[in-house]
């Protein structure tokens, strides 16, 4: 955590300061368990709705308190600066302190802000504590989410101020700086907004969930599973790491944790068996990337996309399941070709785990996960569902001593809870700022008309240019913020004219998380890049180039939605045979490996990629024309290939 980092002393030339420094860490550490244990009791509390001690408040009332809370630990754990992390450790104190206070107050008058209108008419401390509060989420998400991020809450935040003074469709309704503070912070659409809501109501559930998964063993459960299935196989490692990582980022929905869970084991046992270090990273990283994508977590964006578009989050999970596993499978038929061409074998069997006896004792994890989709799709309560799987997973791992939920891993579990929900809450204040700037102005009903007039009905410039922004974007923010930004402003022109609203939403998503693989930013990249000591750009474009489906499958679901499960059976059925002919045929022309026939030159590639890319379009026409081609293409090799061999013969 960045306050281990943020605590820790030097060893050598310690002075008196400086060795009271693990007393303070201590003392941190107690804090933020506190609080974490607080936030987590009045989460359960409000859902479950318990009344603790005489406690259940309002909806507005609780909000302020979780921000309260967590902002408060965001203070304790993430440094003021990163250069010089030890520094204003005063000023950590006066800003929990801060926090604690204003929060708290406008928690306790929560019932006045509703029925008195305090949002257009507040009385003196109302407004100080509202000012209070503004600054508070200001600072919280420079130190989360950084400098760009700050600089956008800042922009878009006091467009209020401004929007009187711009042109066209940017002009706004104008306020005050007073009216400003008391829209952001007492009103309903800005820092309480939906991107609050769904964090208090959904999200700390979620989080929960993934750290008793890891407080547990949980993730070392899911990677022997993968590694007992496929560890022997062609590149098994790699596989490996594709199946492990799809699965523990179901489960958690984090790009960074995720990498750094399961590659400390997954690129050794890679370069073990002849993957080069850059290319054991970037799959490594492709795989952790599709945690976002794949069901039923999804990471925090997915339960922001059900409040936006109104629906159940069941709904969200049924249409991204199958983009996710044909990001996925394309992943699996790359790593395959590419340990095929090479002549990579997969692990000695005596070094594998037997998969009955993994199954029989992950059975904890196993009757957890089933809870959770059943509670969640089955019973449809999503804010419960996380709640009872933990409670199921943490009593079942008690009957072993290695899984068991002990005293040391639940301390370690609260921390864990606490600073993950202390980010988010920090990041997504900030970003409500923009959701609230946008709305009370009105700007950005008027940005997507004027999106609609400029396109003039032209959707596949419009992708493009979503594409486009989505990516620019992403470099700076979080995937969450991205697409909190571009739902607002870009979604609703895309639903006007005329596509799935789903798939118009995970285009967004898709496009937004594309830089945490393409350079420059390229996060993930960089990150598995560090475990496995490759250059981090070279890792960046192998990883750009492996998850090519990433940045094609977006547009084939917009302009088809039977891929987000939008169309009758047969609709489905036939587009994800085509998308899987498709995915095969691009990857093969990637890898200049075809199945049953090996290596090919280039022309055969090209024409195989090219066939690929016409079966992807949604014209039965050109469907037809891709198959052809890539009969031609395989009936050729083959030929060719069983000619050599009876030559040689």
């Amino acid at each position: 955590m960045d306050s281990d980092n943020a605590a820790g002393t030097p060893a050598t030339n310690q002075t008196p300061a400086a060795t009271a420094t693990p007393n303070r860490h201590a003392v941190t550490r107690a804090v933020v368990m506190v609080l974490g244990a607080l936030g987590v009791l009045m989460a359960i509390n409000q859902q479950f709705l318990l009344n603790l001690f005489g406690f259940q408040p309002l909806g507005n009332a609780y909000l302020y308190y979780l921000i309260g809370i967590f902002l408060a630990v965001a203070f304790l754990t993430l440094p003021a600066t990163r250069m010089r992390p030890q520094r204003f450790t005063w000023l950590n104190v006066i800003l929990v302190v801060a926090a604690l206070v204003s929060t708290g107050w406008l928690g306790a008058h929560g019932l006045d802000i509703i029925q008195k209108g305090w949002e257009y008419d507040a009385p003196p401390l109302a407004d100080a504590m509202a000012a209070v509060l503004l600054v508070l989420v200001l600072e919280g998400v420079r130190r989360a989410g950084g400098t760009i991020l700050l600089c956008t809450a800042l922009l878009f935040g006091a467009y209020p101020l401004y929007a009187d003074y711009m042109p066209g469709f940017l002009w706004g309704t104008e306020f005050s700086p007073v009216s400003t503070a008391r829209a952001h912070i007492l009103g309903v659409e800005s820092v309480i907004g939906i991107p609050m809501q769904v964090v208090a109501e959904l999200v700390v559930g979620f989080v929960i969930f993934g750290s008793v998964l890891t407080a547990t063993k949980g993730s070392e459960f899911f990677i022997e599973v993968a590694t007992a299935l496929l560890g022997h196989r062609r590149g098994g490692p790699a596989k490996v790491a594709v199946m492990g990582s799809g699965i523990l980022g179901s489960l958690s929905g984090s790009v960074i944790s995720n990498i750094l869970t399961v590659a400390p084991f997954s690129i050794p046992t890679m370069r073990r068996v002849g993957y080069p270090a850059h290319y054991a990273a970037a799959i490594e990283a492709c795989a952790s990337t599709g945690a976002t994508l794949m069901p039923p977590v999804m990471g925090t964006v997915a339960f922001v996309m059900a409040s936006f578009l109104g629906v159940q989050y069941s709904s969200i999970v049924v249409a991204a399941i199958l983009p996710a596993l044909m990001f996925y499978i394309a992943l699996l038929f790359q790593v395959d070709m590419y340990a095929a061409r090479r002549g990579l074998k997969g692990l000695p069997r005596e070094e594998l785990p037997p998969i009955w006896p993994v199954l029989k004792s992950g059975w904890p994890y196993l009757l957890s996960l089933v809870v959770l989709i059943f509670v969640l799709m089955g019973l449809r309560m999503e804010s419960r569902s996380p709640y009872y799987a933990s409670v199921v997973m943490i009593v079942a791992t008690a009957f072993r001593k290695e899984t068991r939920l002990t005293f040391a891993r639940a301390k370690e579990l609260l921390l864990d809870v606490a600073v993950n929900v202390s980010n988010l809450v920090a990041v997504l204040a900030g970003i409500g700022l923009v959701v609230g700037g946008l709305s009370y102005t009105g700007v950005a009903g008027a940005f997507s008309r004027e999106l609609l007039l400029y396109a003039d009905g032209n959707v596949p410039l419009m992708l493009i240019a979503g594409a486009v922004t989505s990516f620019v974007l992403g470099m700076g923010m979080t995937v969450t913020a991205c697409y909190i930004f571009l739902s607002i402003l870009l979604a609703p022109a895309l639903v006007q004219a005329g596509l799935n609203p789903i798939a118009s939403h995970l285009f967004i998503l898709y496009w937004g998380m594309l830089s945490y693989i393409t350079p420059p930013v390229a996060l993930a990249a960089i990150t598995a890049a560090n475990v496995a000591g490759s250059k981090p750009m070279q890792t960046g474009f192998y990883a750009m180039r492996l998850g090519m489906p990433l940045f094609v499958l977006p547009f084939i679901f917009v302009n088809d939605p039977a891929l987000v499960m939008d169309g009758t059976v047969l609709q489905i059925i036939q587009r994800v045979v085509l998308t899987l002919i498709a995915i095969w045929a691009i990857t093969s022309a990637f890898e200049a490996w075809i199945y049953k026939v090996g290596k090919v030159g280039l022309i055969s590639r090209a024409a195989f990629g090219v066939g690929g890319v016409l079966i992807l379009l949604p014209e039965m026409t050109t469907s037809l024309i891709g198959a052809v081609i890539l009969l031609l293409v395989f009936g050729v090799n083959f030929g060719l290939g069983r000619a050599r061999s009876a030559a040689k013969a």
